[in-house]
């Protein structure tokens, strides 16, 4: 993954070849690499002079990448070999001198002479093999748009650099994986259009149905591995989304088309091309689903590497691309790699991948008015991926400032800044139609909560917040906190929520915790905080927001608020826990960071309920300022009821 350097002076330069051809270097002219022969050649008549076309490599520099590649493999296995037999040669033919020095005469000054010489010699010539190879893997790496090299036992492929940089546990080996029955198929499809798709459209749904439509056919019709790999990690992202608990059928059939879609790697994800990208993304989606195996963090790093390389962070000229449709999708594979970009570097707090300075693409244009579910057959609406993009722009904005800018020094007026920020949030959070589905818009406004707090809490050039601030963190990191419990135990399944969720509520339930310990006093009270006074032109502040009240029941007080939210964010991870064994940890340690604060919380609230009992037991033996009194067993004479019908309360409680 790229370095803080590399985010703050990215290298956005597309891949050159890696010579010159011996005539435009005789020349000093640029060479564009093309083959079989450059193009300065090509106009020049001297095609058959070019360097490539007659396989002469410029000196000291191979002409073909991977050419330079198996040479160098080779060469690798060449020293491999031979320091495997020179190891075992020493083991027959030469003395053990360690031992040989123990037994030495220690008046024997050459013999001691002689064994630390061939110790320093031994030690050398292992340094000397072991720098060797460490050097020489620097001539592994592979530029993400290199196409000349046909995947075989031998070589190293860039699909094979990916999978062995990004996977945590290997898949296990699946003999053979057999296709679902079609209607099966159709369902997983429909599922994943509904909840991912809709939020990250970066390949044609008319192209899954057609590959789906090939595969089932069963005739002798080819079909591209990418096209495998789509078909397969679609249907096990649907798969892994649906399940609730680790190694349940949803979730070993996801592994299981998982699996397979990895037979399709090489070629399915050949630097390049297109489909390159789209792979990635895939795996991307599926690794956050199933982080036991994947690390998506890296993942989306060779992604965006792989955008880079292939100029999709720049727009063409409008005159390079006369096919709207395609100019449109170009830049829906952008921001769907920008969306994931940030959202998983923010939930792991580190550095973007490339900055927004860097970039210039436009937001690609909206299918469709109408953002009801649509069947499988028809074209699924992107408004709600352009929603999402719009919002992963802004918190690149103000994440940018106050966590990766290069000046360490706090902003000038970091209230108006943050104020500012989540005013254009909340402007976007008002504007969303009314016609979203019900789990998008429960998503974005999850997406809000957790923006609004990461955005207010401390940061490096915000360090200093109002007790108005600890109030918004405690208010919105507590609604986020209950509704996250609420999805996480009816409906987890009903959007795309992936195991960064359960990373965003323990990074919820650690700043709740953190006001707390701030401000303990202040927030329990309850009391009303006004709004610090904002300067001329700026804009206000977020309002706190409302408290979900259930009819007819009295409103909590802060303090039993944040003890039963607390309690509930034990629940939520441990419910992520029984989908993932990395939530389990996290349960852990948010048990262990939150022992103190729940025990004193519950120790002042059974004092504020004894106070309130005993306040109750007092107030029993007065009515209306008249003292009750006791019949000869002890028990209240038969009062009459104030405010209450008799007759009511005799037909039992209201049904429910």
């Amino acid at each position: 993954m790229p370095r803080a350097s590399f985010s703050l002076n990215p290298l956005l330069k597309v891949s050159r070849p890696v010579s010159a051809c011996s005539r435009c270097r005789s020349a000093k002219v640029k060479c564009d690499g093309k083959l079989p022969a450059c193009t300065a050649c090509e106009k020049a008549g001297r095609e058959n002079e070019c360097s490539a076309a007659n396989d002469q490599f410029a000196r000291g520099k191979e002409r073909s990448y991977v050419a330079a590649l198996e040479l160098r493999i080779e060469k690798l296995e060449r020293r491999l070999q031979y320091a495997k037999n020179r190891k075992a040669s020493l083991g027959v033919h030469e003395p053990d001198l360690s031992a040989l020095a123990q037994h030495v005469d220690r008046r024997d000054s050459m013999a001691n002479i002689r064994a630390a010489i061939h110790r320093k010699a031994a030690r050398s010539r292992e340094n000397s093999d072991v720098n060797s190879l460490m050097s020489d893997f620097g001539f592994l790496s592979v530029d993400a748009n290199t196409r000349d090299f046909e995947p075989s036992a031998g070589n190293m492929t860039f699909a094979r650099l990916v999978l062995t940089a990004v996977t945590n546990d290997p898949l296990p080996e699946i003999t053979q994986v057999e296709l679902p029955p079609r209607q099966t198929t159709q369902a997983l499809i429909q599922y994943y259009m509904a909840n991912v798709y809709s939020l990250y459209p970066f390949f044609s749904e008319t192209a899954l149905l057609t590959i789906m439509n090939d595969l089932y056919h069963r005739d002798d019709r080819v079909i591209k591995d990418s096209d495998l790999w789509l078909f397969h990690m679609v249907i096990a992202i649907a798969s892994a989304a649906q399940s609730r608990v680790i190694h349940d059928e949803h979730y070993q059939n996801g592994v299981s088309f998982a699996r397979k879609a990895l037979e399709s790697a090489d070629r399915a994800l050949a630097p390049g091309y297109v489909t390159q990208i789209q792979s990635l993304l895939l795996l991307t989606q599926y690794s956050m689903l199933d982080p036991a195996h994947f690390d998506s963090w890296h993942l989306i790093g060779f992604t965006t590497r792989a955008v880079v390389d292939l100029g999709l962070h720049q727009d063409p000229p409008l005159a390079s691309m006369p096919d709207k449709s395609a100019l449109d999708m170009r830049r829906k594979i952008f921001h769907c790699v920008y969306s994931l970009d940030r959202a998983i570097s923010m939930v792991h707090a580190r550095t973007f991948s490339f900055t927004d300075n860097s970039i210039n693409v436009a937001f690609p244009s909206c299918s469709a008015k109408d953002n009801t579910p649509k069947p499988m057959t028809a074209p699924q609406s992107s408004d709600p991926a352009l929603l999402l993009f719009q919002l992963r722009r802004a918190q690149s904005f103000w994440y940018q400032e106050l966590y990766q800018s290069h000046s360490a020094a706090p902003l000038h007026d970091p209230t108006s800044f943050v104020w500012r920020m989540c005013f254009d949030m909340r402007e976007w959070g008002e504007s969303l139609p009314q016609t979203l589905p019900p789990a998008v818009r429960q998503l974005f406004d999850q997406e809000l909560r957790y923006s609004y707090v990461y955005c207010i809490a401390p940061s490096g050039r915000a360090p200093e917040i109002t007790d108005y601030s600890r109030t918004l963190i405690f208010e919105y990191a507590v609604a986020y906190l209950d509704t996250m419990h609420e999805i996480a135990h009816n409906s987890l399944n009903n959007a795309f929520y992936t195991y960064h969720d359960a990373l965003k509520v323990y990074f919820m339930a650690n700043q709740l915790l953190a006001v707390l310990s701030d401000s303990e006093d202040m927030l329990l009270m309850g009391h009303p905080v006004p709004p610090p006074m904002s300067r001329s032109g700026a804009p206000p502040p977020p309002p706190v927001p409302r408290r979900p009240m259930a009819p007819g029941m009295p409103m909590p007080n802060n303090l039993r608020r944040s003890v039963h939210c607390l309690e509930r964010v034990d629940q939520t991870l441990g419910k992520f826990g029984e989908r993932w064994e990395e939530s389990a940890m996290l349960k852990l340690s948010f048990e262990s960071i939150s022992g103190d604060t729940m025990e004193r919380l519950r120790r002042r609230m059974d004092m504020q309920d004894a106070a309130m009992d005993h306040h109750q037991q007092q107030h029993s033996h007065f009515q209306n300022g008249v003292p009750m009194s006791l019949n000869g067993q002890g028990q209240p004479r038969e009062m009459r009821f104030i405010g209450v019908n008799p007759a009511g309360m005799m037909r039992g409680p209201p049904p429910q």
